[in-house]
């Protein structure tokens, strides 16, 4: 009879044959035979006595114990990383692999080199980076951090808020012609370069002194990627509602204006999100204070308490 695997190694192999939707190529990652990981698996279901994965010639799937099987088997793993930690105190080196999904703007131009730059301090450490605007199941994705332009709705995540993003009004100055001091009512019939899912028609703004109001805007370019929008804006096709922080520069050179200095549309918080658990493994947290940092002191951005 087959010696019984033990049961994080049943686990770690469920967990990455449910992150690659193949368990072919979890067991190539995993440096096993396929009808091995085919084995652990099975084995795995008859020791819980449910079906995790809904197996077809062409697709997997996972049932839906097999979901709430795959959050746990997470949490477990994560906190057993956490725990070797704790008794191997004498080891100052990081090391492990960590799972980050980011926005694509953001991570392109700011998170990613932070987080080289932390591996360059650490070299045990291994990053697999996933840049993507859209909502994630965190669960299935399976990655350890998930930094996000507001807040997930998934409450079963823990959250820490990093920074708060202005975002003003900008255009190129051809757009505007001869127009000085504009007002929002003026923008009215002027093309829009929209940039979903914060922006469509209707643009809340405040004004400094407390005023709110709504902008119905004439959209002409709609986009859910920042790039567009901004190579629109610069290109005189329509204003923009950008976060500070991606237009210092234009700004700075003149390439773009602020149209309307005294009005901002509403802030956005990016935040830091990630599984539950007893204690968290040390090269987590200690990435998380550095892409703290590295957020916090990025122009346009103000730090959280």
């Amino acid at each position: 009879m087959a010696k019984s695997l033990d049961r994080l190694t049943l686990l770690s192999t469920f967990v990455r044959i449910a992150e690659r939707g193949s368990i072919s190529a979890a067991a190539r990652d995993l440096g096993m035979a396929q009808a091995s990981a085919s084995r652990q698996l099975a084995e795995l279901e008859q020791r819980l006595g449910v079906q995790l994965i809904q197996r077809t010639t062409h697709h997997l799937a996972l049932t839906e114990a097999g979901r709430g099987a795959l959050a746990e088997a997470r949490a477990l793993i994560i906190g057993w990383d956490a725990l070797e930690e704790q008794y191997r105190e004498d080891e100052v080196e990081l090391s492990g692999g960590l799972k980050i999904v980011a926005p694509v703007a953001l991570g392109q131009i700011y998170l990613v080199e932070a987080g080289l730059e932390f591996q360059r301090s650490n070299p045990l450490v291994s990053f697999t980076w996933l840049l993507d605007d859209s909502p994630i199941k965190f669960a299935e994705i399976g990655c350890d951090l998930w930094i996000k332009i507001g807040r997930p709705s998934d409450e079963t995540l823990v959250l820490k808020e990093l920074a708060n993003v202005e975002r003003l009004v900008v255009a190129a100055p051809s757009l505007l012609g001869s127009k000085k001091n504009v007002s929002p009512g003026d923008l009215a019939e002027v093309p829009c370069a929209a940039l979903g899912p914060f922006e469509a028609g209707a643009i809340p703004l405040t004004h400094v002194a407390g005023d709110t109001l709504q902008l119905n805007a004439r959209v002409s370019v709609a986009t859910n990627n920042i790039f567009c929008t901004h190579k629109a804006a610069l290109m005189g096709i329509g204003f923009a509602v950008m976060p500070r922080w991606f237009v210092d520069g234009d700004l700075a050179d003149g390439s773009l204006v602020d149209v309307l200095p005294d009005w901002r549309a509403p802030s956005l918080t990016i935040t830091a999100s990630y599984l539950p658990a007893r204690r968290q493994t040390r090269r987590l947290r200690a990435v998380l204070k550095h892409l703290h940092h590295t957020v916090c002191a990025i122009p346009g951005l103000e730090a959280t308490p």
